[in-house]
């Protein structure tokens, strides 16, 4: 009994996970912009994999894989937005023609605002 309810949990985790990473790829070939493709591709493989090792974890039960399998979910975890983050940001500084595709709010520094606005107050 506990074997069937085992099969049947990692198999809809498993699913789950092939499902998300299915949509991602459409969405990277459904995109036409390299910042929307890499949101989607991103975003997905991190949940993706994460369900599908999850489920892989429940199939294979309490044992030492289970510890390898911790590792490459943290490692994914902490390396997938690193890399899409560092991407996106070759993207943005080496894309001329960038304003055409999105539009970018002017970044203000919070604390060289708060310091304009002492010196306008009559201040040093």
């Amino acid at each position: 009994m506990f074997a069937w309810f085992q099969f049947i949990l990692s198999a809809c985790f498993i699913g789950i996970g092939l499902i998300i990473i299915i949509l991602a790829v459409m969405g990277v070939y459904r995109f036409r912009f390299v910042l929307n493709r890499m949101h989607a591709a991103a975003m997905a493989d991190t949940l993706g994999i994460l369900f599908i090792i999850l489920g892989l974890m429940i199939a294979n039960g309490f044992n030492m894989v289970l510890v390898k399998f911790l590792c490459i979910i943290a490692f994914m975890w902490i390396a997938s937005p690193v890399s899409g983050h560092l991407i996106t940001k070759l993207e943005y500084l080496t894309n001329d023609r960038l304003d055409r595709h999105c539009r970018f709010e002017k970044w203000e520094n919070p604390a060289a605002d708060s310091k304009e606005k002492e010196n306008t107050n009559g201040s040093c």
